[in-house]
């Protein structure tokens, strides 16, 4: 292992010299020119000799360099196969050997390698500091090696040396030797000391104990019973006759103090010096028990500590110049003797001594109330601390609690300290006052407030001390000093405070815990709107985990009842707003429920202020849930069943079933209900929800259908009433649509004669095949016979043909042949072939079952009478009009096409016509679409394909979609708010009215708004412009009022603490009082002016706000320190996070230089008066602190730099280091040619051998 030596700067200039205590030798002069010898250069290293030679002086140069210890070390011990606590490991490294090293490494810091030797033992190395190596020895051994234990016997008061002071003998050798070693306590007799470890570890453990217990053998100890009054004679005075002793003889000699009253004095040492010490000690005592004698004297018990003086320095200076003891009776005691022991002619001295001591120093009292002490003691004991530098021989002591303050010194210098303490105490009185007032101690944290922040608030408010005892004084009164106006208003303020506080009561309310998250809302947003709104009360919700409805309100009583009442309100809200109700509206709806862009749907939730969920478009669900308020359901269920009776014949009826009745009814997954509505027509007939006990139903949907329904629901109550069964068969799937017939025909002719009813699976049950029969017993047999019947029939597949006119072929083969699809799904699955394209035939083939194949052929006749009684009508509409009335992706002419099963075409567009056509203005939609009948265009005309009266249906249809024009006033100035950023506002009337709105260009200064669509849409999109147009009013009208400007005069220095740090300070402003305030910009001419807009009292309120900024901040005073530049950085500290702290605490303003500045040093306290004197003292403490580790860090630096980095003087030559009486200038030498091969040979060079030089045999 490497050492390493350090060069302190004393060895370092003895280096630099020569030796220190060599002389400069021939004659040449003390300065940088001065040439060293080889041997000054270059010292020899010591030989090797007996320890302590000290002949040669290079030896004395070396011995100064010390090495150092490195203080990280190593150790590596084994721990052998049968001695490992765990052997089963299937892969080292992964058991419980690797957790235990993982853990001991976390807790003592140190790094651990694990190895597995050959012998399966294993090798552990420990790495790191002493200490840390240590304990993880020990941990190590304790962990992963088996323990052995063993005992050791030795004398009982050798037990002590074992463990040594504290215990640290006992800790050092448990971490030497690995061990844990367990010593029977004081009082057990036991001499037998137990050691639990490892085999070695016991081994060394046990050798120490001994070698300890071996050291003590030879020690002895002697018992010494002489007069107490003889001890001070025996120890002499400030003990020097003791410690003489102990030098002389090397014994320990302990003599107890003279506050414990015991005459033994212990000796311990070796043998021999305890002897002698012993006999010196008898010898002295013998002496002045023959030659000396006691006087007693009567002195002042209040005179008697100023003759013992501090720690009995007096006493001890008495005892030292007159060899005479002065024996005190102790402070307890009401004794006033005191009794001098010593030679009789030394007794006077010591006499008079006693006496000049007792009246060297007087004490006085000051009378002052125990209030005043403190500001008579002065902030930091500033005011007393003058007098006591003055007089540092006057002692001053207050006592708590004690009118009196006791002075205590030299009789002039006390009387001078006493008229300046007086002066002060007058000068208090004059301006100074107290009060105490009595608050309940339950009270007393809640004044103090939570880190003292309503207490100190006060405190800096009044300028006034609060006294509030502790809790363990368990006292009611409260002391308030200070000045006495502000003694007077913090004591109202806090007698107000206590008031409150005894108003103050705790309330439970029991909310469900499942409204807990509604109340409190998103990141606690509406939680927080009622603390605001009641800022005094305090509301505690328990945590989640705990389950509890009860949310605990406290505060005054009667925040907290109207706390209490607003809770319950918006409790009962919530509750009322989760009340839901479910509307079944026809699919085909939906889309007019929801408008144009969500247009209407959006307008219902607004307006009645409900949630509303529709289904989504590929769900087969009709059902529109509502929720929220009872009220609102109910208002927006009526609005949207207001959409659908306008858009279809609606009818709602309410039909009485006993409730007993209606599961029944319902049938199993409701498929009874289910099959009557859909053959009725899909009505939608709801009951109430079970457990209502409520017998309405209620039948909505087309006025037929409806009253069909109504009577096949009654009947069927009736019947369920008299006598019920049911029967299930099974039918192929394909064969249902013709067992049901068209329209429902088939199946209710079989319930006519039969009087069951028959139900056929939905589309989402699971088994497709079950058809179910509900009725009256021969009814149901009768109904099951005949759907046997039907269905054996469908599966005896026959083959038919038809003729059918091939001109009509095109009409049932277009589309992929969508018309022959929708024949083979309604009739049984029945297949229908037409002739090949190109082939001139009209015969049709049908295959099927016999009644699907006669039903499908009768379906065929009826398509063929269709298209012969087809028309064709032409129906003209403007070109420009065709979009509106087809409507987004044609859905408008799609809805035309099926509700009147007629055929529409339009014309292709034609661009070069109709672009510079006008809209139609005003309604008059007529005219032009007469003009357009006498001369029409082409482009103009609709083809309607179908049967007369449903092309007319249908033509009547598109026309009543065309759009109109109207025109609204509206001032030109109001336009651009009409229109909206980027055309919001006038895209949202759009969408929401369904219509379109044309604004004027502005190079126009029109008044006048176009609005073009359907007429039923026209009037509410008008009506909605015009209120737009009253708000905007309003809005102008208050932005008039809100323009008021006020212009104030502020000094441009005050403006960076008006805005405040990163305009947090005029940020509130603005927020508070609801105005804009600008600032004036770098270069402008006037750079005191502040402008302030808003309403024209928040613009006074916030200038009032302001000039109290200002008002603050010229009370404030500036000063500069030097605080040395390099230790700014740590006074800012990492993100100015430790600079921000200080001047939060002593609420000043501190600015460091710039870098580069003329001054660097120069730092700038801004604040009031007595906070920037406190800030100061505060950071040149910091600075102190700092600069001594600046200095030490430095100083180390310097040292650890060569000697070229510490000298910074300019070299002149570099000649490179020169000796002198080196070898190679010896007669007959020469030195080394560096560039010689010979001299400096490479690696594997065989080189031939020279004579030999000083620097002796060359070595290869």
């Amino acid at each position: 292992m490497s050492s390493v030596a350090v060069l302190t700067p004393e060895s370092f200039a003895e280096h630099r010299s020569g030796l220190g205590d060599q002389e400069t030798r021939g004659g040449v002069p003390e300065d940088e020119a001065y040439i060293p010898t080889y041997l000054e250069a270059f010292p020899p290293l010591p030989e090797k000799g007996t320890p302590g030679d000290k002949s040669g002086e290079p030896i004395g140069a070396w011995s100064k360099i010390r090495p150092i210890k490195s203080s990280v070390i190593t150790q590596v011990f084994h721990v052998p196969l049968e001695e490992r606590r765990y052997k089963d490991n299937s892969q080292f490294g992964e058991g419980e050997e690797a957790k235990v090293c993982l853990d001991i490494m976390q807790k003592t810091g140190a790094h651990i390698e694990l190895s597995l030797a050959k012998d399966q033992g294993l090798s552990i190395m420990v790495t790191g500091k002493l200490d840390s190596v240590m304990k993880a020895r020990k941990e190590i051994v304790a962990r992963l090696q088996t323990q052995a234990s063993a005992t050791v016997t030795i004398p009982k008061e050798h037990h002590r040396f074992v463990i040594g002071k504290n215990g640290e003998k006992l800790q050092e050798l448990e971490l030497k030797t690995a061990t844990k070693i367990n010593i029977p306590r004081p009082d057990d007799p036991s001499n037998q000391i137990k050691i639990t470890g490892t085999k070695e570890g016991i081994e060394k453990s046990r050798h120490e104990i001994l070698l300890i217990s071996a050291e003590q053998d030879k020690r002895a100890v002697e018992r010494i019973n002489l007069e107490k009054v003889f001890h001070p004679f025996i120890a002499g005075a400030y003990n020097k006759v003791v410690q003489e002793i102990m030098q002389e003889t090397g014994a320990r000699i302990n003599i107890p103090p003279p506050s414990i009253n015991k005459d033994e004095i212990f000796i311990t040492g070796e043998k021999e010096p305890v002897a002698q010490a012993g006999t010196r000690i008898r010898k002295i005592y013998e002496e002045k028990k023959r030659k000396t004698t006691t006087i007693s004297v009567e002195v002042k018990k209040s005179q008697h500590k100023y003759i013992i003086g501090p720690k009995g320095n007096t006493l001890q200076e008495i005892l030292d110049v007159t060899g005479v003891s002065v024996e005190m009776p102790s402070l307890e005691s009401s004794s006033e003797t005191i009794i001098l022991r010593g030679e009789p002619d030394k007794l006077g001295p010591a006499l008079t001594q006693v006496y000049a001591k007792a009246k060297s120093v007087m004490v006085a009292e000051v009378t002052a109330p125990a209030w005043l002490h403190r500001f008579i003691i002065g902030k930091k004991g500033q005011n007393i601390g003058r007098i006591t530098q003055q007089l540092p021989k006057v002692h001053i002591e207050f006592t708590d609690g004690d009118d009196k303050i006791t002075l205590e010194g030299p009789t002039e210098e006390v009387e001078i300290a006493q008229t300046q303490i007086q002066d002060i105490i007058n000068d208090l009185l004059t301006r100074m006052d107290y009060t105490e007032i009595t608050v309940e101690q339950k009270y007393h944290r809640h004044l103090i407030g939570k880190n003292g922040a309503n207490i100190n608030r006060i405190k800096e408010q009044y300028k006034v001390s609060v006294r509030i005892p502790p809790d363990n004084e368990k006292s009611h009164l409260i002391r308030i000093e200070g000045e006495p106006q502000g003694v007077q208003l913090a004591k109202k303020e806090l007698l107000e405070m206590a008031v409150r506080m005894e108003n103050e009561r705790t309330k439970d309310l029991i909310i469900e815990q499942r409204l807990h998250r509604s109340i409190i809302g998103q990141k606690g947003e509406k939680i927080k709107e009622v603390r605001d709104k009641f800022p005094e009360v305090i509301i505690n919700f328990p945590d989640p985990v705990q389950k509890s409805d009860i949310v605990q309100l406290r505060g005054p009583k009667n925040e907290v009842e109207k706390c209490g009442k607003f809770l319950q309100k918006v409790i009962a809200d919530l509750i009322e707003n989760s009340y839901s109700v479910s509307i079944p509206i026809f699919k085909q709806f939906h889309k007019n429920i929801i408008g144009k862009g969500g247009a209407n749907i959006k307008k219902i939730r607004e307006e009645t202020n409900t949630k509303i969920d529709l289904p989504t478009e590929n769900s087969n669900s009709e059902v529109i849930l509502i929720t929220g308020k009872k009220v609102n359901c109910e208002a927006a269920r009526d609005r949207i069943l207001a959409i659908q009776r306008e858009l279809a014949n609606i009818k709602e009826v309410d039909v009485l079933i006993p409730a007993k009745l209606h599961n029944s009814l319902i049938g199993a997954k409701g498929r009874l209900v289910r099959s009557l509505m859909e053959e009725c027509g899909g009505v939608h007939i709801h009951f109430p929800s079970e457990g209502s006990g409520s017998d309405k139903v209620t039948i909505r949907g087309p006025v037929e259908e409806v009253e069909k329904a109504r009577k096949q629901l009654l009947h069927l109550a009736e019947e369920k009433q008299i006598n019920n069964c049911t029967v299930e068969l099974h039918a192929k799937p394909e064969y249902h649509k013709f067992l049901i017939g068209r329209g429902g025909g088939n199946i209710r002719r079989v319930r006519d004669r039969t009087g069951a009813r028959i139900i056929f699976p939905a589309a989402d049950d699971r088994d497709q095949e079950l058809i179910t029969i509900v009725g009256k017993e021969e009814a149901i047999k009768q109904a099951h016979k005949e759907l046997e019947i039907l269905i054996k029939n469908l599966d005896n597949v026959i083959e038919d043909l038809m003729i059918v006119d091939p001109r009509y072929h095109r009409h049932f083969v277009a589309r992929r042949g969508q018309v022959l699809r929708e024949i083979a799904e309604e009739y049984g699955g029945v297949t229908v072939s037409f002739p090949r394209t190109g082939v001139q035939s009209d015969r049709v083939v049908l295959k099927g079952a016999k009644d699907c194949v006669e039903a499908a052929k009768r379906r065929i006749q009826e398509i063929i009478g269709d298209l012969e009684a087809q028309v064709t009508l032409e129906c003209v509409i403007p070109q420009r009009f065709h979009r509106a009335v087809m409507g987004l992706k044609g859905s408008k002419v799609q809805q035309i096409t099926r509700d009147y099963d007629v055929q529409i075409k339009f014309p292709e567009r034609d661009e070069s016509q109709g672009l510079d056509l006008h809209p139609q203005e005003n309604g008059d939609m007529n005219s032009e679409l007469r003009e357009s009948e006498h001369t029409p265009r082409k482009c103009d005309v609709i083809i309607i394909s179908g049967r007369k009266e449903k092309c007319e249906a249908a033509r009547e249809a598109l026309l009543a979609h065309v759009p109109i024009t109207v025109d609204v006033e509206v001032p030109f100035d109001l336009h651009r708010y009409i229109i909206g950023q980027k055309g919001s506002g006038i895209r949202k009337m759009m969408e929401e009215y369904e219509v379109n709105i044309a604004v004027p260009p502005p190079e126009q200064q029109s008044d006048v708004i176009k609005i073009t669509g359907l007429a039923v849409n026209l009037e509410r999109a008008r009506a909605g412009i015009l209120e737009r147009v009253r708000e905007l009013q309003a809005e102008q009208e208050d932005r008039a009022l809100r323009g008021f400007k006020l212009i104030m005069s502020v000094d441009p220095k005050y403006h960076p603490k008006i805005i405040g740090r990163k305009g947090a300070v005029i940020s509130q402003i603005r927020k508070d009082h609801d105005v804009n305030i600008q600032f004036p910009d770098k270069g402008d001419e006037n750079q005191d002016m502040i402008s302030i807009t808003g309403y024209e009292r928040n613009t006074e309120s916030a200038k009032d706000a302001i000039m109290k900024i200002v008002a603050d901040l010229e009370e404030m005073v500036s000063e500069d320190i030097n605080l040395d530049h390099r230790v700014h950085a740590r006074i800012i500290g990492g993100r100015g996070k430790a600079i921000r702290k200080i001047m939060e605490e002593f609420k000043v303003d501190i600015r460091f230089p710039p870098p580069g500045s003329d001054d660097p040093n120069r730092v700038t306290v801004t604040g009031l008066p007595e906070h920037v004197d406190n800030a100061i003292d505060h950071l040149l403490n910091l600075e102190e602190e700092y600069m001594m580790a600046i200095v030490e860090s430095e100083t180390m630096a310097a040292y650890m730099k060569p000697p070229s980095r510490v000298e910074e003087e300019p070299r002149s030559s570099t000649r490179g280091f020169v000796v002198r009486d080196a070898p190679w200038n010896a007669p007959g030498n020469k030195a080394p040619d560096v560039s010689s091969a010979e001299e400096f040979p490479m690696f594997g060079t065989v080189v031939a051998p020279r004579q030999a030089s000083a620097w002796g045999p060359k070595k290869f």
